[in-house]
């Protein structure tokens, strides 16, 4: 009797030290801090997983047709208070099952509702894989060319499984010149697998290989999106040894929709030699009326040219 009630008193003691850490992780990662104007002569960056829309049931959940209505306006209100010059959107998916783009509900929204921005990185879904958008600021930029690739042995194969054979992950990615004149630069947007270590270390060296040249070659780069990694992991030191700075993202950026802060920051915004950061990273954590627009938050990082 001595020995179970030894052992229940260490399993509650047990469950309390963990309680403990989770309610002091919760406090340590929850600190959104306020979004200040974008600085004069600077680019404003921003990467927000949106979550996809499952059209597939006629249920009710966060993530349903309905669930979309409910939380759309959150996220129109959320995308507009960044102020930001490109956004890297990462599941801005309609999804009926398969790979059909048809009609994509959040980046109708999101165009329908913002004054002055286009889409790059995007095209016809049967040649041009269109679910990871990059919002553009149509009176400061232009689209100079874009491109994707995937996660893949082959990855030049449009919706090729990833390297374990999960399903299709990919790179988009746009370049951009400043209205008026100015250099061309490149923005990249990723989304790394969550489940597979090997998975998201293979697309991140594929990444580096082809961004390597580009920042050589002089290009400024940008590489923003859900690394699904954590500052310090193999997958981010493999993208840093490309030339890739990444400035640390204060708190966590996956909230489990509910607000809660567990984890640190997952997103993050790289750049090359070729930018400098002038404001940021923040984390703003925007909901309205309660309601969170997605189950991440926003990233945002200020750069202008040395």
């Amino acid at each position: 009797m001595r020995v179970v009630r030894s052992i229940g008193k260490g399993l509650l003691a047990a469950l309390a030290l963990i309680a403990l850490v989770a309610c002091a992780q919760q406090i340590r990662l929850s600190e959104g801090d306020a979004l200040p104007p974008p600085p004069e002569d600077a680019l404003r960056i921003a990467t927000l997983n949106v979550h996809y829309i499952d059209l597939r049931g006629q249920g009710e959940g966060r993530w349903s047709r309905a669930g979309w209505e409910r939380r759309k306006p959150a996220l129109g209100a959320a995308v507009e208070a960044l102020e930001a010059d490109v956004i890297a959107f990462q599941e801005m998916e309609s999804f009926r099952g398969g790979n059909a783009d048809t009609d994509n509900l959040a980046r109708r929204y999101l165009l329908d509702r913002l004054s002055g921005y286009e889409a790059a990185a995007i095209g016809d879904w049967r040649t041009f894989p269109s679910t990871q958008p990059i919002f553009y600021r149509t009176g400061k930029l232009e689209l100079v060319d874009q491109g994707w690739f995937f996660f893949s042995d082959t990855p030049d194969v449009i919706y090729s499984r990833t390297f374990d054979g999960s399903w299709p992950a990919f790179a988009s990615w746009a370049a951009f010149r400043q209205r008026g004149g100015g250099d061309v630069f490149r923005v990249m947007n990723v989304h790394l697998e969550y489940r597979s270590a090997s998975n998201r270390r293979l697309s991140a060296e594929l990444i580096a290989d082809r961004l390597r040249p580009v920042i050589d070659s002089g290009t400024p780069v940008v590489l923003a999106g859900d690394f699904n990694a954590l500052a310090g992991w193999e997958v981010m030191e493999s993208l840093e040894a490309a030339g890739l700075r990444f400035p640390k993202v204060p708190g966590a950026t996956y909230h489990l929709d509910r607000g809660l802060h567990l984890l640190p920051a997952i997103d993050h915004i790289g750049h090359s030699p070729g930018l400098r950061g002038v404001g940021g990273p923040h984390v703003p954590q925007i909901r309205v009326d309660g309601v969170w627009p997605a189950d991440h938050h926003p990233v945002v990082l200020d750069l202008a040219r040395p």
